[in-house]
C-alpha cells in the first residue's frame, strides 16, 4: 500500500479535528471512584455483577463469544463509558444495546466500565507471516490515534488483543463504507488498504498484549 499526496493531506486535515469526550455525571462519578482505591475496588466488584447481561455476547470477562461483537476487556474506561452514552442517546444504533443500556443508572454505567477496564486481555492467536507487514501498516496508519501499543485512549478504542476476524470485518467495513458506523478519519485511513493489507493488520493487532 502506498500513500498518495492527496490521501496524506486528507488524513492530516482530519487529524486536526479530533473527537471530544463528553463530560457527563457518569464520567464525573467514574473519576471520583478512580480517585479512591477502596471505592474503585468495590466498584469493580459491583461492575462485574452488573455486567451479567453483557456476558451473553461479550463474554463473562469481556472476551467476546462470537466474532460479530468486540472484546470489552482492557478498554479505556472513559472510552467505554462514552460508547454507553452514545447507545443510550441513540447516537449509536443497535436496538438490543440501546434497550439494555437505557435501564442502567450513572453508578452502574461507571461500575461496568471500570470492571471491563480492569480485565487483562490475553493476546489472540495470529499468523506470524502477516504480522510483519501488519506492524508497518499499523505504525503508518493507526498508532497516532490508537497508541503505540494499540491499547487505545479516552476517545479511541483498544485494538490490541481484539479478535482477528472482528478486526478484519470492521476495517473492511470502514474502507468500503458498508458498516453501521461512519467515521471520516477511519474512512480516509483505510481507503488505500487492499484486502491482504487488512488481513495483515488484523493479525498484527490480534496478537498484541
Amino acid at each position: 500500500m502506498r500513500f498518495s499526496p492527496l490521501l496524506a493531506a486528507c488524513l492530516l486535515s482530519a487529524l486536526t479535528t479530533l473527537p471530544v469526550l463528553a463530560q457527563t455525571p457518569a464520567h464525573e462519578r467514574m473519576k471520583a471512584l478512580q480517585a479512591d482505591p477502596a471505592a474503585l475496588q468495590n466498584a469493580i466488584a459491583a461492575g462485574k455483577k452488573a455486567s451479567f447481561f453483557c456476558a451473553n455476547c461479550h463474554g463473562e470477562n469481556g472476551i467476546a463469544k462470537t466474532t460479530d461483537v468486540p472484546n470489552l476487556a482492557g478498554q479505556h474506561p472513559s472510552y467505554l463509558l462514552e460508547q454507553i452514552r452514545k447507545f443510550g442517546a441513540g447516537e449509536r444504533k443497535d436496538q438490543f444495546m440501546q434497550g439494555l443500556i437505557k435501564v442502567l443508572n450513572d453508578e452502574e454505567r461507571a461500575q461496568i466500565t471500570l470492571y471491563y477496564a480492569s480485565v487483562k486481555v490475553p493476546p489472540a492467536k495470529a499468523d506470524p507471516e502477516h504480522t510483519k507487514q501488519g506492524k508497518i501498516l499499523f505504525e503508518k496508519l493507526c498508532a497516532r490515534c490508537h497508541g503505540a501499543g494499540a491499547r487505545g485512549t479516552e476517545i479511541y478504542p483498544r485494538l490490541a488483543g481484539q479478535q482477528q476476524p472482528y478486526l478484519q470485518k470492521s476495517i473492511t467495513h470502514y474502507r468500503d463504507g458498508t458498516g453501521v458506523r461512519n467515521n471520516p478519519l477511519m474512512a480516509i485511513s483505510t481507503a488505500g488498504l487492499k484486502n491482504e493489507d487488512i488481513l495483515a493488520l488484523s493479525h498484527f493487532l490480534a496478537q498484541l498484549p
